[in-house]
């Protein structure tokens, strides 16, 4: 299967886009008593949406071929 190159451009920046949004909230930016379970389910929920955002490109991209 061949993917067309703006899906994998789409692709590529949802998964620098996690990584980002994971960096950001890393050990350095909680308090020293550990992340706040409210910001635990966030960034969770901000994963999850990546993670199924690149899942639809990734189909859309099959469904064009």
């Amino acid at each position: 299967m061949t993917r067309r190159p703006a899906a994998t451009a789409a692709l590529a920046a949802l998964t620098l886009a996690a990584a980002a949004l994971l960096t950001a909230c890393g050990p350095t930016a909680a308090p020293a008593d550990g992340p706040d379970s409210s910001q635990v389910q966030q960034m969770q929920q901000k994963v999850d949406a990546a993670d199924s955002a690149a899942a639809q490109a990734d189909d859309n991209a099959g469904q064009d071929n």
